[in-house]
């Protein structure tokens, strides 16, 4: 339920963060255009740090379940 909250808030910031930064360009905003492109930057990097998460959770899960079998077939 959590992964899906974070998706959702990641979206949400993305979106935001690029409707500042067309608006800030498009006003003349410089302020407001860099805003935008942070807010944008950062969902892009919880994205990946979220990925990178599950990634690793599912290789310790693989060693562990690795290490169960070896441990019964002995």
């Amino acid at each position: 339920m959590a992964d899906s909250k974070d998706k959702l808030d990641n979206a949400k910031d993305k979106i935001e963060g690029e409707l500042k930064e067309k608006v800030g360009k498009a006003t003349g905003n410089e302020e407001l255009e860099l805003k935008g492109k942070i807010q944008s930057s950062k969902a892009d990097l919880k994205d990946k740090a979220h990925e990178i998460k599950k990634d690793v959770a599912g290789k310790i899960n693989d060693i562990a379940d690795k290490k169960k079998e070896n441990k019964e077939e002995k």
